[in-house]
């Protein structure tokens, strides 16, 4: 019975807006690993995921 707050804050967390950016934001740290060009290559990925779910 503990781990059900657990479960609904990380259910929150991941829920409504924030879930749909993820396949951004996580291409985004795909595409940063790569070096000398990474991180240009991410702004497109970046806009995205602030577009969907902008930073608080």
């Amino acid at each position: 019975m503990r781990k059900v707050p657990l479960l609904l804050a990380l259910g929150f967390g991941l829920s409504g807006c924030g879930l749909v950016a993820a396949p951004c934001r996580i291409g985004s740290a795909g595409l940063k690993i790569v070096p000398l060009v990474g991180h240009a290559a991410a702004v497109p990925t970046d806009a995205c995921a602030a577009a969907i779910d902008p930073p608080p």
